[in-house]
Order: structure tokens, then C-alpha cells, then sequence
């Protein structure tokens, strides 16, 4: 079994520093980069398993805290299950700290974090992939189409509002993207319907972008989430295949 280091490091932005997770494989040598977009509930031991797991994989794994303008990490005081229906005053903590944070601001940041993993002694040189969850999904997307150059692939994980009618809806940026695009949706979100899922496929296949979406039955928005009332094991244990094969082919 591969040994995983884990540790906590500043990422200096335009806009201050952003405090982050890094973990990679404890042999110290430089390994593919993968840049991993939290969701609202923020960087977290969910968040940080994750990322391990991937270290695991063989990966170099960066998870920023993208809310770092409003504090370290966690920005709200979370308890240990996470369940918004009966805690409703998280989101309402949340959300306007979900609104401030504007595609210009999410980008800004992710060319910082893209700079960081070129200049890290433990990322190979190379492309890096992504992988997103609920807004973080979203900001994945985002990042494949804004840095078309230094990411290799992107997954998004049960992702809402990624094809409205909106001028700075992700689908529109995300035809720019040239490495390889993975969609997981959650059937169960109303935040993504079926036009929406239609618009992105239809986008996305006219542009020549090469992806591919699936859609998990049963599953609802956060299902990766097992510290989260939407947890969907099924649906989890799909999505860690479907990044690992989106892995493997990138690098």
C-alpha cells in the first residue's frame, strides 16, 4: 500500500492566500497533478480523505480552500453529519459566501493554484486534472475551459446550473476546453434538468470536446459526500471508478 503525506499549505493569490490540503505519495518524488474543487460545505476530513485516497492512486493532490476570502478553513462551523434540512442555518451561512465568490474570482484563483502545482516539486510536469463536487463541479468545469492548456481532463460530480440561460454559464466556457471532460449528474437534482444535461451535451459535442455524461439513478446532489444526508454509496463507488479510468487515461 502506498504511504500518503498530508499536509496544509498556503497558496498565494492575487487577492491574499488561500489556505489548502495537500496530499501526495510519501517517496517525495513528483507525481500527476490533480487540482480537487470542494463543495459548499468546504475543505473539510471528508474533503481531505478524499484526497487521499487519490495520493493513493499515485497523485499529487491539491484541495483549496476556495472560500479563503471570508477565512480558514471551515469558514462555518460544521458538525460532524451533515444534514442542511435539519441544520438549515448552514446554508443560509453559505450562501452568501457562495454568491460572492464570482466566475472572474473562482478563475483568478484557479490560475493560482495551476501556477503552485507547475512550481511544486512533488507535481510532474505535465497536464493537470481536475475534479469537481456540487459548485466545486462547476469551478472544474470552469477551469478545464478557462486553462485549456495545462488541464489534461476534468471530472464534475453532481453539479447543478452548469447550461442556463446565463451569460457566465460554465457550458459556455467549457467548449474551450481540449482535454477530456467526465460528467456524473445526479438524477435526483433539480438544479440540473433534463434541458439543462441536453444543452451541455449538445454544446459540448459541437464544439468537438471530447466528454462523456452519465446520469446515476437514485442518486441526489452531494451523493459523494458521506459525511452529508445525501450520501448514495452506490452512486459514491461509481463516481471513484469513473475518476480513476478518467485518471488513468490522462496520464
Amino acid at each position: 500500500m502506498t504511504v500518503v503525506q498530508g499536509t496544509a499549505v498556503d497558496i498565494v493569490t492575487e487577492d491574499g492566500t488561500a489556505d489548502a490540503y495537500l496530499a501526495h505519495p510519501g517517496d517525495g518524488a513528483p507525481h500527476p497533478a490533480v487540482l480537487l474543487y470542494m463543495d459548499a460545505f468546504g475543505l473539510r476530513p471528508r474533503l481531505r480523505a478524499m484526497a487521499d485516497r487519490l495520493a493513493e492512486a499515485g497523485y499529487t493532490v491539491l484541495v483549496p480552500n476556495v472560500f479563503y476570502r471570508h477565512g480558514r478553513a471551515p469558514v462555518v462551523e460544521l458538525p460532524e453529519f451533515i444534514d442542511p434540512a435539519a441544520r438549515p442555518e448552514i446554508f443560509e451561512r453559505l450562501w452568501p459566501v457562495m454568491q460572492s465568490l464570482t466566475p472572474a474570482l473562482a478563475m483568478r484563483d484557479a490560475g493560482a493554484c495551476l501556477r503552485w502545482l507547475a512550481d511544486s516539486p512533488l507535481a510532474a510536469d505535465g497536464p493537470v486534472a481536475l475534479t469537481g463536487y456540487c459548485m466545486g463541479g462547476r469551478l472544474a468545469v470552469m477551469t478545464a475551459g478557462t486553462f485549456p492548456e495545462q488541464v489534461g481532463a476534468a471530472a464534475c460530480f453532481h453539479a447543478s446550473h452548469l447550461a442556463t440561460d446565463g451569460p457566465d454559464s460554465p457550458h459556455l466556457v467549457a467548449e474551450r476546453a481540449t482535454g477530456e471532460l467526465y460528467f456524473g449528474h445526479a438524477d435526483q437534482d433539480p438544479g440540473l434538468p433534463v434541458e439543462q444535461m441536453e444543452r451541455l451535451e449538445n454544446t459540448l459535442t459541437a464544439a468537438g470536446v471530447r466528454h462523456r455524461a452519465e446520469v446515476y439513478p437514485g442518486a441526489h446532489h452531494g451523493f459523494t459526500q458521506a459525511d452529508t444526508a445525501a450520501y448514495h454509496q452506490e452512486a459514491d463507488e461509481r463516481h471513484w471508478a469513473a475518476l480513476l479510468d478518467l485518471l488513468q487515461r490522462t496520464f
